[in-house]
């Protein structure tokens, strides 16, 4: 039985206008009436609360790649795991001196220029708009840090790619066994959908398991059910087909 359902955003909930379409809304509004329902991304916290407000969802969610669980109705962070300032402070030069473009988020906010990093108590660094090549070669240079992981992300909105960066063992699936307790719901009652490499910790830890037609094959290969594409509005016939009957 599913208890609660958990939801990427770009490329699951959203398609490349970054839109959420009626069908998908519909059937997000339809299955939230029975079970909570929580966004899990990489984006920053005023893009969830936008997000989840259009949908109605008043349960936490889920963004900076798992480093904070939010209250929509208030904006507020309800718990939050951010990386070590030496460690933010470290890969936000990197990203400055190579001419990445990157975003940093901090309580309150967020900055995409090095001047407007006024300590290095951040959340979240991402890497942004690079190849996948470029992300590839960026991730790798983490694999082995005892303190920071970075996961490649696919941007669906411009056909690029991203880098993840978030503390050691801080990721989607971490934030959703957070989420789990505040809801009262056991990972294995819940179901995780998501596209993307930063979404395997989510579909491994979930009870039940959705892949986005579009996913990598490694993120399908652990899926239970595979979804059409966003942009053939897949969370809604997945809701349908896959979540509903099992509630």
């Amino acid at each position: 039985m599913i208890r609660a359902l958990v939801v990427d955003l770009d490329g699951t909930l959203i398609d490349r206008s970054e839109k959420i379409s009626g069908r998908v809304k519909g059937a997000v509004q339809q299955v939230s009436k029975k079970i909570p329902v929580s966004i899990a991304t990489g984006r920053e916290m005023s893009h969830v609360i936008d997000y989840a407000r259009q949908l109605g969802l008043d349960t936490p969610q889920i963004c900076d790649g798992g480093a904070t669980v939010l209250d929509p109705s208030t904006g507020k962070a309800t718990w939050c795991n951010p990386l070590e300032p030496v460690d933010a402070e470290r890969i936000v030069r990197l990203l400055h001196e190579t001419g990445t473009p990157f975003i940093a988020t901090f309580p309150g906010g967020s900055t995409a220029e090095i001047g407007g990093v006024t300590h290095w108590n951040l959340i979240r660094v991402s890497a942004l708009d690079i190849s996948e090549q470029a992300a590839g070669s960026l991730a790798d240079r983490f694999q082995n840090d005892a303190e920071t992981q970075a996961v490649k992300v696919y941007l669906p909105y411009n056909d690029l790619w991203a880098v993840d960066f978030t503390r050691r063992g801080v990721d989607k699936a971490a934030a959703t066994i957070v989420l789990a307790n505040m809801i009262g719901v056991q990972l294995g009652q819940m179901a995780g959908a998501g596209d993307s490499y930063n979404d395997v910790p989510l579909l491994r830890a979930c009870g039940l398991a959705i892949a986005m037609g579009d996913a990598p094959e490694e993120v399908k290969a652990i899926a239970d059910y595979v979804a059409p594409t966003a942009e053939e509005d897949g969370l809604a016939v997945a809701i349908q087909e896959f979540v509903l009957p099992r509630i």
